[in-house]
């Protein structure tokens, strides 16, 4: 008797609870999992980056494999690499739009995704996705104000307004500011296809290997890129804080997972910052303040995640 009602006390609980798809479209790589409203992923997969029908034939089998019986999926969030459409009322929206990916430019990823699944699909930029997931379980939970930063492939921004992301005119691109030359690299054209020497051309995981010839884990701790890699990054925190005034900045991706270069990044924030902020979270709280995200390489998939709670909301 006992063991039949442990069974139905399962069923029950396998039928009360929800299922999701998500995908983190990143340029370099593809997670695609199965999760809960509780922030647990189930299963996930991981795949390269390669071109668009190939790589969303993936997504589709894996979410068709893996969300069916006993695990229907109710929906399915989208955190893409951009730059992206995020306006509804575009007959583009869910479109990459012309992306340095090539290849990847006018790719319908949402809705590729709604024709084959006819679920909601929720779809953000991936640095708005992290930064909702950031909010809700990692670095910035309790904080309504945040930048959510990631440096790897390329450097893209999300800021979060009352706990929700910035949609203007399109979504802001943090990557493509420009930053002061550092004097250790006047002789450095950039590697952005379409600015040159913008944030994303000067201090990208590209960008490192262009000028020196290895990523920055391959590089002795004296070599001149961490100065300037640092003095880059500490620029772009040191703008944020007087652009947007956040009550945390969270620097995530690949570059970043270095973690000797926060020391380095926030002495640059007060050194480009002057003195003009005069707050105890500058003057004695940067650590707390300049921060790695607490779900580590999970705040994507995770913030994917976030994105089909609340599209089947």
């Amino acid at each position: 008797m006992s063991a039949r009602r442990d069974e139905l006390c399962s069923r029950d609980m396998t039928s009360a609870t929800r299922f999701f798809g998500a995908v983190e479209a990143g340029g370099t790589k593809f997670v695609v999992a199965i999760g809960d409203e509780h922030g647990n992923i189930i299963t996930q997969q991981r795949f390269p980056t390669t071109d668009p029908v190939s790589t969303l034939a993936a997504v589709h089998t894996f979410l068709r494999e893996q969300g069916g019986e006993p695990r229907p999926l109710a929906a399915i969030g989208v955190a893409c690499f951009g730059p992206v459409q995020l306006d509804r009322s575009s007959p583009r929206y869910g479109f990459i739009g012309q992306t340095p990916k090539v290849g990847w430019s006018n790719t319908d990823v949402a809705g590729s995704l709604a024709r084959a699944f006819r679920i909601p699909i929720g779809f953000d930029t991936d640095t708005n996705a992290a930064a909702l997931a950031e909010h809700r379980w990692g670095a910035a939970r309790r904080l309504n104000n945040l930048v959510y930063v990631t440096t790897g492939t390329g450097i893209g921004g999300a800021v979060l307004v009352g706990g929700v992301p910035i949609h203007g005119l399109m979504h802001p691109e943090i990557g493509h500011i420009f930053p002061r030359r550092h004097p250790l690299d006047l002789g450095f054209s950039g590697t952005c296809p379409f600015h040159g020497d913008c944030m994303e051309g000067l201090a990208s995981g590209p960008a490192i290997v262009a000028r020196s010839g290895k990523s920055l884990l391959q590089l002795d701790e004296a070599h001149p890129q961490w100065e300037i890699q640092a003095d880059y990054l500490g620029q772009l925190c040191a703008q944020l804080v007087l652009t947007v005034s956040p009550q945390r900045i969270i620097l995530g991706g690949g570059v970043m997972s270095q973690a000797r270069l926060f020391p380095l990044i926030r002495q640059r924030v007060r050194h480009w910052l002057g003195g003009y902020i005069d707050r105890g979270d500058i003057l004695t709280g940067i650590d707390e303040y300049v921060v790695p995200p607490g779900l580590g390489d999970r705040a994507g998939v995770l913030g994917a995640l976030v994105l089909a709670l609340a599209a089947a909301a």
